[in-house]
Parts: C-alpha cells; sequence; structure tokens
C-alpha cells in the first residue's frame, strides 16, 4: 500500500506549501484517501478471472485551501481516482473520509453529504455540458437536484455564479453551442460550485483548451481557492501548469504514487526515478530547470500492462537505476535518509538518485 498525506511528511509535521502568496494549507483536513484501489474485469486467462488494477492502494491526504496536483501518464490511474474522490465510483478496498466521515460506508441518502462537498470540474467542456439545455439549466441542475431554493432563487443564483467565474448573467438563456471552449469549461466550474462544495476536483479542465486560454483558467481556479477557501484537487498533464497551481503534488505510475510532497522539492530536485523522467521529457520546463536535472532521460521500454504489472517495484523495468531488490520488494513511500525537504518517494534508490 502506498502511504502519504498531502499535508504530512514521513514524520508528520505538517507542510505549509511553496510560495507565501498561495496562502495557509495547514487546516482541517477535507479529504482523507487510506488504501483506495479501483479494480476492473479484463476477461478470462483459462479458468481465471484477470482483473486490472487502475488504482492499487492508494493514500492521501488533501486540507482545506491546499491545491494538489496529480500527474502522470496516460492510463496511470488518475482519472480513476478523480472519479473516486468525488463518489462517481465505490472502490474496491481502502477507505475515504469527507471532514472525518468514511463515505465509503454510508448508504445512498447519506452519500449525498459528502455529494454536496466534493465536486468535480469534468476534462471535455464541449461533451460535458448537455447541448439541449441553457446554461441557467447546467448551472441551476445540481440546486434542482438538492431540491435547493425555488426557481427564481435558482435562477438568481446562477447569475452570480456566472459573474463569480468571468461571465455574465446575461448569458443564461443560451446553449452551450453559442460558446468558445474556455467559456464552456467557466461554465462547467460554475456548475461545480453550485452548492458550495468544500473540494473541487479538476481532471484535466485545461487539456481541452487552446494554450492561450489555459493560463486564464488556471487562473482563475487560484482565484476562486484564495475568495472561496477551496481545496483542489488538479488534475493534470501538463507540469508547468501544474508546477504554477499546486502547493503539493502526488506523481502516480501504474495505479500507485512514485513521489509526493511540497511541489517545490519535487520539481527542483525530484526523489524518484519516474518523476525524473517526466521532468525531463517535458517541453514546458525551463531551461536553468533542465540543466539541474542533467540531460534528458529517455525510459526504456513502454509501461507494462495494469493487468499484468511488474513484481516489486512497477517502474522497475523502464528505471536507469533498478537493481535486484527492485524486482522483490514492493517500495513504500518514505522520505529519503537525509532528505531534508516535505517530500516521500516509494523508492528503494531515493538515496542514491538525490545524491547524483
Amino acid at each position: 500500500m502506498s502511504t502519504a498525506e498531502t499535508g504530512t511528511t514521513g514524520t508528520g509535521t505538517t507542510g505549509t506549501g511553496t510560495p507565501a502568496s498561495r496562502g495557509d494549507v495547514g487546516g482541517e483536513v477535507v479529504l482523507d484517501a487510506r488504501g483506495l484501489a479501483r479494480r476492473y474485469p479484463a476477461g478470462r486467462s483459462g479458468l481465471r478471472r484477470r482483473t486490472v488494477s487502475a488504482v492499487d492502494g492508494v493514500d492521501l491526504r488533501l486540507r482545506a485551501g491546499e491545491v494538489l496536483g496529480v500527474v502522470g501518464e496516460s492510463g496511470c490511474g488518475k482519472s480513476t481516482l478523480a472519479r473516486m474522490l468525488v463518489g462517481l465510483e465505490r472502490p474496491d478496498a481502502g477507505t475515504l473520509s469527507y471532514r472525518g466521515t468514511d463515505v465509503t460506508r454510508m448508504g445512498r441518502a447519506e452519500h449525498g453529504v459528502m455529494r454536496r462537498g466534493v465536486q468535480m470540474v469534468f476534462q471535455d467542456p464541449y461533451a460535458s455540458l448537455d447541448p439541449r439545455m441553457t446554461v441557467e439549466q447546467v448551472v441551476t441542475e445540481p440546486l434542482a437536484a438538492a431540491r435547493t431554493g425555488s426557481r427564481a432563487t435558482r435562477r438568481q443564483r446562477a447569475g452570480e455564479l456566472l459573474e463569480l467565474v468571468g461571465l455574465s448573467a446575461g448569458m443564461l438563456g443560451r446553449y452551450p453551442h453559442q460558446f468558445s471552449g474556455g467559456q464552456r469549461q467557466r461554465i462547467g466550474i460554475a456548475r461545480g460550485l453550485a452548492l458550495e462544495p468544500s473540494v473541487l476536483v479538476c481532471d484535466e479542465p485545461v487539456s481541452a483548451l487552446d494554450v492561450s486560454v489555459q493560463a486564464q483558467v488556471v487562473n482563475l481556479l487560484g482565484r476562486l481557492r484564495d475568495e472561496l477557501g477551496l481545496a483542489v484537487v488538479f488534475i493534470a498533464h501538463d507540469l508547468s501548469v501544474v508546477r504554477h497551481v499546486a502547493d503539493r503534488v502526488a506523481v502516480m505510475y501504474l495505479g500507485r504514487l512514485a513521489e509526493v510532497g511540497d511541489a517545490e522539492p519535487v520539481f527542483e530536485r525530484p526523489a524518484h526515478p519516474y518523476t525524473r523522467a517526466l521532468l525531463s521529457a517535458s517541453p514546458s520546463v525551463d531551461r536553468t530547470q533542465r540543466g539541474r536535472l542533467g540531460r534528458r532521460e529517455v525510459l526504456r521500454g513502454e509501461p507494462p500492462s495494469p493487468a499484468d504489472p511488474p513484481s516489486g517495484c512497477r517502474f522497475r523495468t523502464r528505471c536507469p537505476l533498478a537493481v535486484e531488490e527492485c524486482s522483490t520488494d514492493v517500495p513504500l513511500l518514505r522520505r529519503a535518509r537525509g532528505d531534508a525537504d516535505e517530500r516521500l518517494a516509494a523508492c528503494h534508490r531515493a538515496e542514491v538518485l538525490l545524491g547524483g
């Protein structure tokens, strides 16, 4: 099982995030995931039923006002983790607590409390909005489902939410096809805020947008975090975006956490070979960052099948530092010896990487 708490270190000390302008993230724990696992059927091999572990034993702790960036290759389990965090999928193992209450053991009626507090912004603003619904209907749909207020008060609330995300209340009668991609994503964010959640889970919220629009949406999320005190789980492929917005970063590989910690130490001095390779391969990493990391890391081979992951460390088949121990012992998230940074890495060779 992976062991990482976004907000604590291996010794239990509280972290405060990176730049001071990002605010205090040492507050109440709003989401606490322990050993989350999600498996899907993958046919049969002879008489044996096969499964794919999309997420396999992930622990995460999210505090009020914190932005947690989740990064990793396609297929590593980021979106599955996001769906479990918002309650769209139930884990096959592990627990998820919202404000101290284990929601994995709740019934359907009780689960509604968590649904109000944790909302999601989806990746594709073209697919996530019903083209037959007006903006008013889209934004007020969560309020109507929760039976909150009258139609008039819901309409007023929808206008306020549009203004909050940088649109005009006069747009309530329009349809999604009348908006640009960035405007549609703002509408999706307004819908996510309708029930005044404590947590906003954003699954690749800018990947479908033009580069010129991405910064606007990222800055909007940062402003909403500051104004509303939201905790945000921000899933993205673009490492430069994550570095800009996140207080802490969790790096996933093949369903497990490879590294987690404060954003600056993870980006400046990664303690896991996979994190280092991701940073090295990113075209967005600046020249000085590339210089600190050395030459570009070229990973050998292809990612293993989630249906048949390698023994021991799942990254070992592509890792330039792998030794025999990596094939026999599953590495647990830990602080490397001598590492003073607020970060944990699941790597037997972390000390070698940090010392090299």
